[in-house]
């Protein structure tokens, strides 16, 4: 590990926007390298600030390791200069390690680790598991709470014991949908560690509430909106932020259902940025929930307001 000093003084790439990547798929269901590319590149120039794959919106406990290093690599090449910091959760804590190290070898800034997928034992285990991760490397880490998708809540008493334990865990990502939680890590952690928000619709509430960045979804769709959205509320506060808020925010509720993936990816479809292709045993929305969605998302592109950039 390195100390306190080197790593939570230095800029870590925790902060402003950063799109949890979705991966594109071609018909054949292989990953998309071409359009993962550029549409990475759409999104840094739209303003973000870098790109985390691998993640529960990337699809990633679907794929194999070899596919997520050629991601990795795909993304790294793209972002230039931007950092790439992938999700890193496997079935294993060995595995997690194995995707970690090689994630720092080609290059990745940064890392936002996961409990291990579907384990649900005490908090002595999952605590271990982290840490192991955290251990492995030398680049900062964002641990990512998420009680409801992967059964364990870290408390702000626990992120604060890893915190001492742990120089490289310089952020969180807060998904619980609680603000407060931001507000509390604030007062327990101080500077030492930075909060995002995890959610996509409570992005002003989280800002608000004290958080440095966004770990978002929607982004893949709508980069520029979001971006200056994450902007207004950063530099003004809620009402700077409102009006293109309350335009955005049933499309950011897509973002918080179970069929997130789908809808994301449906939305990116009707934007003109990318395809709603999924992988199984996820599949493609049909029928009603599919008219309900393209009624959502076509109603607030009639109404998209002119933002810039």
């Amino acid at each position: 590990m390195l100390s306190t000093t080197l790593v939570r003084m230095r800029s870590h790439p925790f902060t402003g926007v950063l799109p949890a990547i979705t991966t594109p798929f071609r018909t054949d269901g292989s990953v998309d390298h071409g359009y993962l590319a550029s549409h990475a590149k759409e999104l840094l120039d739209a303003g973000c600030s870098g790109l985390i794959p691998l993640g529960s919106l990337g699809e990633g406990a679907t794929l194999t390791f070899d596919e997520k290093v050629a991601i990795l690599r795909t993304l790294v090449a793209a972002a230039g200069d931007k950092p790439i910091t992938p999700g890193i959760a496997a079935l294993s804590t060995g595995d997690a390690v194995l995707l970690a190290r090689t994630a720092e070898q080609v290059g990745c800034k940064g890392l936002m680790v996961l409990p291990a997928y579907v384990h649900k034992g005490p908090r002595e285990e999952h605590h271990a598991h982290v840490s192991t991760v955290m251990n492995s490397v030398r680049i900062p880490c964002m641990l990512y709470n998420n009680p409801f998708a992967y059964g364990v809540d870290f408390t702000t008493e626990w992120i604060d014991q890893l915190a001492a334990q742990h120089d490289n865990l310089v952020a969180v990502k807060e998904s619980s949908g609680d603000s407060r939680r931001v507000t509390a890590l604030r007062a327990r952690c101080g500077n030492r560690l930075t909060a995002l928000v995890g959610l996509d619709d409570m992005l002003v509430e989280g800002v608000a509430a004290g958080a440095e960045g966004w770990v978002a979804g929607l982004v893949n769709a709508l980069p520029r909106e979001s971006v200056v959205l994450f902007e207004r509320a950063r530099d003004g506060g809620p009402a700077a932020a409102r009006q293109l808020y309350e335009w955005f925010l049933p499309l950011l509720r897509l973002d918080v259902v179970p069929e997130f993936v789908q809808l994301i990816k449906l939305c990116q479809q009707e934007c003109g940025m990318g395809s709603e292709r999924v992988r199984a045993p996820r599949m493609q929305l049909s029928g009603a929930a599919r008219d309900a969605a393209l009624a959502t998302i076509r109603t607030a592109l009639r109404t998209r307001p002119e933002v810039g950039g």
